[in-house]
Protein backbone atom coordinates (compact mmCIF):
# COMPACT_ATOMS: atom_id res chain seq x y z
CA UNK A 1 0.00 0.00 0.00
CA UNK A 2 1.32 3.92 -1.06
CA UNK A 3 2.43 5.92 2.05
CA UNK A 4 -0.10 8.63 1.72
CA UNK A 5 1.93 12.14 1.80
CA UNK A 6 0.38 15.81 1.73
CA UNK A 7 2.97 18.83 1.38
CA UNK A 8 1.95 22.20 2.94
CA UNK A 9 3.37 25.84 1.48
CA UNK A 10 1.42 28.97 1.82
CA UNK A 11 -0.09 29.74 -1.49
CA UNK A 12 0.23 26.02 -3.10
CA UNK A 13 1.88 28.22 -6.10
CA UNK A 14 5.50 26.52 -6.81
CA UNK A 15 7.37 24.48 -3.79
CA UNK A 16 4.51 22.35 -2.67
CA UNK A 17 3.60 21.98 -6.41
CA UNK A 18 7.10 20.77 -7.67
CA UNK A 19 7.24 18.80 -4.37
CA UNK A 20 4.21 16.66 -5.34
CA UNK A 21 5.06 16.61 -9.09
CA UNK A 22 8.38 15.11 -8.10
CA UNK A 23 7.76 12.85 -5.35
CA UNK A 24 4.49 11.11 -7.41
CA UNK A 25 6.69 10.84 -10.69
CA UNK A 26 10.48 9.54 -8.96
CA UNK A 27 8.82 7.16 -6.59
CA UNK A 28 5.19 6.89 -7.29
CA UNK A 29 4.82 3.31 -6.71
CA UNK A 30 5.80 3.87 -3.37
CA UNK A 31 3.87 7.05 -2.22
CA UNK A 32 0.73 9.07 -3.16
CA UNK A 33 1.02 13.07 -3.00
CA UNK A 34 -0.82 15.72 -2.87
CA UNK A 35 -0.02 19.46 -2.25
CA UNK A 36 -2.15 22.15 -1.04
CA UNK A 37 -1.63 26.07 0.75
CA UNK A 38 -3.05 27.98 3.60
CA UNK A 39 -3.93 30.49 1.40
CA UNK A 40 -5.29 29.38 -2.63
CA UNK A 41 -3.72 31.28 -5.71
CA UNK A 42 -2.50 29.55 -9.21
CA UNK A 43 0.35 27.35 -10.22
CA UNK A 44 3.05 29.67 -10.76
CA UNK A 45 3.98 29.03 -14.66
CA UNK A 46 7.70 28.83 -13.98
CA UNK A 47 6.99 25.81 -11.70
CA UNK A 48 5.26 23.97 -14.43
CA UNK A 49 8.11 24.77 -17.17
CA UNK A 50 10.69 23.53 -14.89
CA UNK A 51 9.19 20.58 -14.34
CA UNK A 52 8.36 20.25 -17.96
CA UNK A 53 12.09 20.71 -18.76
CA UNK A 54 13.15 17.25 -16.74
CA UNK A 55 10.22 15.45 -17.89
CA UNK A 56 7.08 16.14 -15.30
CA UNK A 57 4.07 17.72 -16.78
CA UNK A 58 2.27 19.72 -13.96
CA UNK A 59 0.10 21.38 -16.20
CA UNK A 60 -3.02 20.16 -14.99
CA UNK A 61 -2.21 21.07 -11.13
CA UNK A 62 -4.12 23.54 -9.29
CA UNK A 63 -3.85 25.66 -6.51
CA UNK A 64 -5.79 23.70 -3.41
CA UNK A 65 -6.64 25.28 -0.03
CA UNK A 66 -5.70 22.85 3.00
CA UNK A 67 -8.66 22.64 4.49
CA UNK A 68 -9.64 20.20 1.43
CA UNK A 69 -7.73 17.39 2.80
CA UNK A 70 -9.41 17.45 6.55
CA UNK A 71 -10.88 14.14 7.02
CA UNK A 72 -7.96 12.55 4.89
CA UNK A 73 -4.98 10.28 6.53
CA UNK A 74 -1.56 11.27 5.80
CA UNK A 75 1.30 9.04 6.65
CA UNK A 76 3.57 12.07 6.21
CA UNK A 77 2.15 16.33 6.73
CA UNK A 78 5.33 17.98 5.19
CA UNK A 79 5.59 21.86 5.20
CA UNK A 80 7.84 23.26 2.81
CA UNK A 81 8.00 27.03 4.09
CA UNK A 82 7.78 28.83 7.25
CA UNK A 83 4.87 30.02 6.80
CA UNK A 84 3.07 27.05 6.32
CA UNK A 85 4.62 25.58 9.85
CA UNK A 86 3.24 28.75 11.80
CA UNK A 87 -0.19 28.85 10.21
CA UNK A 88 -0.37 25.04 10.11
CA UNK A 89 1.79 23.36 12.86
CA UNK A 90 -1.02 20.83 12.96
CA UNK A 91 -2.87 19.13 10.39
CA UNK A 92 -5.72 16.64 11.33
CA UNK A 93 -4.73 13.09 10.07
CA UNK A 94 -1.47 13.32 9.96
CA UNK A 95 0.89 10.49 11.24
CA UNK A 96 3.74 12.53 11.15
CA UNK A 97 4.64 15.78 10.96
CA UNK A 98 8.40 17.16 9.03
CA UNK A 99 8.98 20.52 8.30
CA UNK A 100 11.84 21.62 5.45
CA UNK A 101 11.91 24.99 4.38
CA UNK A 102 12.62 25.34 0.79
CA UNK A 103 13.29 29.10 -0.67
CA UNK A 104 10.92 30.68 -2.31
CA UNK A 105 11.57 31.48 -5.95
CA UNK A 106 8.51 33.75 -6.96
CA UNK A 107 10.05 36.07 -4.62
CA UNK A 108 13.25 36.69 -7.25
CA UNK A 109 13.19 39.81 -8.81
CA UNK A 110 14.79 40.34 -11.83
CA UNK A 111 15.05 39.27 -15.93
CA UNK A 112 12.57 36.45 -16.68
CA UNK A 113 15.86 34.26 -17.45
CA UNK A 114 16.83 34.84 -13.86
CA UNK A 115 13.21 34.18 -12.15
CA UNK A 116 13.46 30.79 -13.95
CA UNK A 117 17.27 29.94 -12.67
CA UNK A 118 15.72 30.81 -9.07
CA UNK A 119 13.18 27.75 -10.05
CA UNK A 120 15.91 25.27 -11.51
CA UNK A 121 17.45 26.10 -8.53
CA UNK A 122 14.50 25.43 -5.74
CA UNK A 123 13.15 22.39 -8.17
CA UNK A 124 16.71 21.14 -7.54
CA UNK A 125 16.88 21.20 -3.87
CA UNK A 126 13.40 19.67 -3.72
CA UNK A 127 14.14 16.69 -6.08
CA UNK A 128 17.70 16.15 -3.86
CA UNK A 129 15.49 16.35 -0.27
CA UNK A 130 12.95 13.64 -1.84
CA UNK A 131 15.76 11.83 -3.41
CA UNK A 132 17.54 11.03 0.19
CA UNK A 133 14.86 10.85 2.61
CA UNK A 134 11.83 9.15 0.45
CA UNK A 135 14.26 7.07 -2.37
CA UNK A 136 15.45 4.70 0.21
CA UNK A 137 11.70 3.10 0.74
CA UNK A 138 12.22 2.89 4.26
CA UNK A 139 10.42 4.83 7.14
CA UNK A 140 11.15 8.33 7.10
CA UNK A 141 13.11 9.58 10.84
CA UNK A 142 13.08 12.83 11.12
CA UNK A 143 16.25 12.90 12.95
CA UNK A 144 17.76 11.75 9.75
CA UNK A 145 16.28 14.74 7.82
CA UNK A 146 17.95 17.32 10.32
CA UNK A 147 15.36 19.57 10.16
CA UNK A 148 12.42 20.89 12.68
CA UNK A 149 9.95 18.61 13.37
CA UNK A 150 6.88 17.45 15.59
CA UNK A 151 6.07 13.87 15.33
CA UNK A 152 2.58 12.69 16.30
CA UNK A 153 1.57 15.79 18.85
CA UNK A 154 -1.22 14.70 20.49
Amino acid sequence: MKKKVLFLCTHNSARSQMAEGLLNHYYGDLYEAKSAGVEVSHVNPFAIEVLKEIGIDISHHYSKHANQFIGERFDYIITVCDHAREHCPYFPGGKRYIHRSFKDPSTVQGTEEEKREAFRKTRDEIKKWIDENFGKNEEIEPEKIGEVFIVNPK
